[in-house]
């Protein structure tokens, strides 16, 4: 499970978020949702100790994120940024490495190997392991980026905006891929979602988000409300309910 308690990040006087309390539980597909400035990501960012609270406690796995020491966090929860600045003469297969390091500390074993294996097989990278990410198109690096996470097997993983780069298909095959991981490994994944009806879709739980304040967190039936989702991104929203669940009309 993960705990936030009164967390509290500030930037300016008019740039707050937080406070943040919430307990997202373990295990399922968790989404935030919410209009650019929410607050989003800075949640994610904190979540994943990338970025330091100014007061409050996050608890991943029962681990305070503040004081646990990073090679012990890193067995436990892994996060994916917006902005990732690899070096472009990687290979596909040697970034996906770089998700074993807590374990192997640069030193790839045979299990390595094959836990490496598994996850370009997973996101279906095998024809372009060997290719470097200066040779890829946007959306092929962004599945490079994603099977790096996944290659480090925590039970948390955390994605900003796993859809950047991805066309309409390959954005349902993501989701498809984190759905599995989800359901078939067990993970708990928590994605910031700008498309409210991906997340709809392929969610268990919505956090929805607005000015650094958690307006509404609950199953999709509960978040997927009109009025509640007109007042958050402050544009006429309608529900139709269709075969595959919910969807938002804007």
């Amino acid at each position: 499970m993960i705990k936030i308690h009164n967390a509290r990040k500030t930037y300016a006087e008019k740039v707050k978020i937080g406070p943040l309390d919430i307990e997202i539980p373990k295990a399922g597909f968790t989404s935030l949702i919410g209009p650019n400035g929410a607050g989003k990501s800075t949640t994610l960012l904190m979540i994943g100790r990338l970025l330091n609270m100014d007061e409050g406690q996050i608890k991943v796995a029962n681990m305070d994120v503040s004081s646990t020491k990073s090679n012990d966090l890193a067995k436990i929860v892994t996060i994916l940024r917006q902005e990732n600045h690899f070096v472009t003469r990687l290979t596909v297969r040697q970034l996906a490495g770089f998700g074993r390091f807590p374990y192997s500390k640069g030193r790839l074993t045979r299990e390595d190997e094959e836990i490496i294996s598994k996850y370009i097989d997973f996101l279906d990278l095998t024809d372009l392991e060997h290719r470097y990410l200066d040779e890829l198109s946007g959306g092929q690096k962004q599945r490079a980026y994603v099977a790096m996470v996944l290659c480090q097997e925590t039970e948390y993983v955390l994605l900003d905006e796993p859809l950047n780069n991805l066309d309409v298909a390959r954005s349902v095959q993501m989701m498809q891929y984190l759905r599995h991981v989800a359901d078939e490994f067990g993970r708990t994944i928590l994605t910031v979602m700008h498309d409210i009806n991906f997340a709809a879709k392929y969610s268990d739980k919505i956090c929805a988000m607005k000015d650094g304040q958690i307006s509404a967190f609950g199953t999709v039936e509960e978040v997927m409300n009109p009025d509640l989702l007109t007042d958050i991104f402050e544009t006429e929203i309608e529900i139709m309910h269709g075969p595959y669940g919910p969807l938002a009309v804007y």
